[in-house]
């Protein structure tokens, strides 16, 4: 009887080891497959390709931002680099020059500083008759101090776009971090894995959008600090022009005053 039954348990087990499986199925199993579907490799244009349309518009904002900072980065350079350029030529003619008159034909039709020049002579001619000769270099003054800040403010007219750059392109970029990796966490829910290779899109085009960000911002900080130094000298020298542009009206007005003649001594045009 034992034999029996023994015969007929190893009966029972063989046939139910033949209808199993020769491999089971793994538990993993069903997130190997969904990784199956993954790209092999992960590269820049591709994660730009398979992210979220927020981080999309978040990596294209930031490239135009990129592209902006470096535009103005080219342009304003060369227009710093002329001005200085001018800036120094006409200072150099109105330390050659007599007198105010001789000063404004020197820079005639050559900008920036040749404003001043007629502006000085104009307060002059307005002041004909005025005793008090230094309330006329005040006003003098006046207008050149105008003068030189509206040179300093259309110079400077781009530097503002650098700042925002550099100031808000971390935080977009931050932005298009937080949602990426929201959409990470979303995908996990939904297909109930915490599988590497199924997350590590969402993560990897997160990161590109931050990176994508100190890209943008980094060259905006630097080109921004280089351009007010820039911009900084650039006034000086406007300032140095208004300066002697100054002097040449306060000879003027003391020859004026003296009886003296205006023309060049020729001792001084042999000069």
């Amino acid at each position: 009887m034992a034999v029996a039954l023994a015969l007929a348990g190893g009966a029972f087990f063989g046939a139910a080891a033949l209808a199993l499986p020769a491999n089971p199925p793994s538990p993993e199993a069903p997130e190997l497959a969904r990784a199956s579907l993954l790209p092999d490799g992960l590269s820049p244009w591709s994660m730009f390709l398979s992210a979220h349309i927020v981080v999309k518009a978040v990596m294209v904002l930031l490239v135009l931002a990129s592209l902006v900072t470096w535009t103005v980065a080219i342009a304003k350079g060369l227009e710093l680099w002329s001005g200085k350029r001018a800036v120094k030529r006409q200072c150099r003619l109105l330390a050659r020059s007599w007198s105010l008159a001789e000063a404004n034909d020197a820079l005639a039709g050559q900008g920036r500083l040749d404003e001043a020049t007629r502006a000085a002579l104009e307060e002059i001619a307005l002041s004909q008759g005025v005793r008090d000769k230094g309330a006329i270099k005040e006003r003098i003054a006046s207008r050149l101090e105008r003068i030189e800040a509206g040179l300093g403010r259309r110079m400077g007219a781009s530097a503002g776009a650098l700042a925002t750059i550099g100031s808000i392109s971390p935080f977009v970029g931050l932005f298009g971090t937080v949602w990426g990796i929201m959409n990470s966490f979303i995908g996990i829910s939904q297909q109930h894995t915490t599988n590497l290779a199924v997350v590590a899109p969402g993560i990897a085009e997160a990161l590109l959008a931050t990176a994508m960000g100190l890209v943008a911002a980094i060259p905006a900080v630097a080109i921004y600090n280089a351009f007010s130094r820039g911009l900084a000298s650039y006034r000086a020298l406007c300032a140095d022009g208004s300066a002697e542009i100054l002097r040449l009206a306060s000879r003027d007005l003391d020859r004026a005053e003296q009886a003296l003649p205006f023309p060049r001594p020729v001792d001084a045009a042999a000069e």
